[in-house]
């Protein structure tokens, strides 16, 4: 693992702790004395963050799922490019708040059926899939309100509401299914410590 590097993901619904929990993570594997890159998406690069600006800003209207499909996926390719892949091939643990699972199931699976689209997508544009996706699990009102309580400018898929919070919940866990040797499913209920100590299990034992 060492010598190409180690990506893991973490997923979740809108105000699952999933970007604490990355953080988290992160300052664990630094303290270990590992190059750590804590990275997000979409965005994580200067082009990707100017996508992002465009895909988690405005009316839910303002852009059709199709479309987010495939900003999303530019955004995840210059990610990729810049960030990501340099960073493994040099050895370094790459922990990235979000990857493709997240455009599988908010565009895939939540928003529409577009899950053949997001899938062939990305097997022609990026070819990419992380050695460890952590999916952060909470019940969806309970994340909602984490996630309305920030008050964050970049609300545009909270402001869909419950259902589809409770779809996006459905399709993660779905997923964990689809690729079990991958994706592991966290209980993100308790305190933030309590799943961090979870999390920290779980990729000691996958760097062991």
């Amino acid at each position: 693992m060492s010598a190409r590097g180690l990506f893991i993901s973490f997923e979740g619904i809108d105000g699952s702790g999933k970007s604490t929990q990355a953080r988290l993570l992160a300052e664990g594997l630094r303290a270990e004395g590992r190059e750590v890159v804590l990275t997000r998406e979409p965005g994580g690069s200067p082009g990707a963050e100017e996508i992002r600006k465009l895909v988690l800003t405005g009316a839910v209207d303002r852009w059709s799922p199709e479309t987010e499909v495939l900003l999303f996926t530019a955004a995840r390719r210059d990610h990729l490019e810049r960030v990501i892949a340099p960073a493994l091939a040099r050895g370094a643990v790459v922990i990235c708040d979000r990857f493709a699972d997240s455009t599988r199931v908010y565009q895939g699976m939540g928003r529409a059926d577009l899950r053949p689209l997001v899938d062939a997508l990305h097997r022609l544009v990026i070819g990419k899939e992380p050695d460890l996706t952590l999916v952060i699990d909470i019940a969806p009102e309970a994340g909602l309100a984490r996630a309305n309580a920030r008050g964050a400018a970049e609300a545009r898929f909270e402001s869909f509401g419950l259902g589809l919070q409770e779809r996006l919940r459905a399709g993660f866990l779905a997923l964990a299914q689809e690729a079990p040797g991958r994706v592991v499913v966290i209980d993100g209920a308790g305190s933030a410590q309590a799943v961090a100590a979870e999390v920290a299990r779980v990729v000691a034992a996958r760097l062991a």
